[in-house]
């Protein structure tokens, strides 16, 4: 029997190529006279999507469009959000003018690629929007001079679900992307969210982060050290992502949370910690739990089952392993850690490294 090749997954459009569409849109009325019903925009790398166009308005100097996005597979929390984006003529000289509407974030804390008190919309998203005010006003015989004043209906709940507020991004969501296009399950962003973290924790003095596999650590870890919430980056699965950076951009102490079964992966060598990636190696824990005096466990069929039938001497074994592998991806880098391994109730098993 042939195995069936799963279905491609489908790709979706980031925030930054909508609001790009949606300034296209509004753009088309405020110089052109009429909305149109689609609009096709130029992405970084040249793919020129089609994007429709709804509750597009007007008024005596403004005009507004709105685009729903499609992140296509991607669990994206922005997903069937409406990005909206009013274009409100200014006078000779003001040049493009960014603003946060409802649900748009405004960046308050250093260490982003936005400056202090602006709309947290990033880089490139503000560099397409600005390359169709060029082209539009250049079309229309316009000088380009304009308010973009970009909104998210509902932002301000989704950013709760996002990295946002702890990166010091209040009042909603950011408007993102590098490529406009949003790829099913990528790490990309994951990763490039724990890189951004880092550096506001860097940017806002601070000496000491953690980075948690999972909710229950990361409460253990903030509550045992008292970490403020911009310290604590959500690791999750990518412990090399993060290390490997850290590395790079250093701070002064780290601490690694995480069950059992992730930091017994991370203590065997492993940089991703997801289950489709990584497998505990369990002749190798067995070999540990014998180092340590310990039963045997070569017949646990999870890290946990390991724990039950070993005790907590196996946590500390695990705790210690895990630690060499932090220094390992730390390299040569001037930063102390440390490594905590909690249980399901929060509890902390086992402790290794900086205290």
């Amino acid at each position: 029997m042939t195995a069936r090749t799963p279905p491609a997954l489908r790709r979706g459009w980031t925030t930054g190529a909508c609001a790009t569409a949606a300034t296209l849109g509004a753009l088309e009325r405020l110089w052109g006279g009429a909305f149109p019903p689609t609009v096709r925009i130029v992405l970084p790398k040249g793919e020129t999507p089609l994007f429709d166009l709804q509750d597009c308005a007007t008024g005596p100097d403004w005009a507004e469009c709105g685009v729903k996005k499609d992140a296509g597979d991607d669990p994206d929390v922005t997903h069937g959000a409406v990005i909206r984006v009013r274009a409100r003529a200014l006078a000779p000289g003001a040049g493009v003018v960014f603003r946060a509407g409802a649900g748009v974030g405004v960046v308050t804390m250093p260490g982003l690629p936005v400056a202090v008190g602006e709309p947290a919309i990033n880089p490139v998203p503000r560099t397409m929007m600005q390359g169709v005010v060029a082209e539009q006003a250049a079309h229309f015989g316009q000088r380009g001079d304009v308010e973009l004043t970009v909104s998210i209906p509902g932002g301000a709940e989704l950013a709760q679900k996002t990295w946002n507020p702890r990166l010091g991004i209040k009042g909603g969501l950011s408007v993102l992307g590098t490529t406009g296009i949003v790829r099913p399950f990528s790490c990309a962003a994951w990763i490039a969210s724990i890189h951004r973290g880092i550096d506001v924790a860097r940017a806002a003095g601070l000496t000491h982060v953690a980075g948690c596999t999972g909710a229950t650590s990361e409460t253990a870890v903030q509550r045992l050290y008292g970490l403020p919430d911009h310290a604590m980056l959500d690791m999750g699965d990518f412990a090399g992502g993060l290390l490997k950076y850290l590395a790079r951009h250093p701070v002064a102490r780290i601490t690694i949370g995480g069950g059992i079964g992730k930091l017994t992966k991370l203590g065997q060598g492993a940089r991703d910690l997801h289950s489709g990636r990584s497998q505990v190696d369990f002749a190798v824990l067995n070999g540990w739990a014998q180092q340590a005096g310990l039963a045997d466990v070569s017949a646990a069929n999870t890290a946990l089952q390991a724990l039950e039938i070993a005790g907590p001497g196996l946590a500390q074994m695990v705790a210690d392993r895990a630690l060499d592998t932090v220094f390992a991806l730390l390299r040569d880098a001037p930063v102390q850690a440390d490594v905590v391994v909690i249980d399901r109730k929060g509890t902390i098993l086992g402790r290794a490294g900086a205290t």
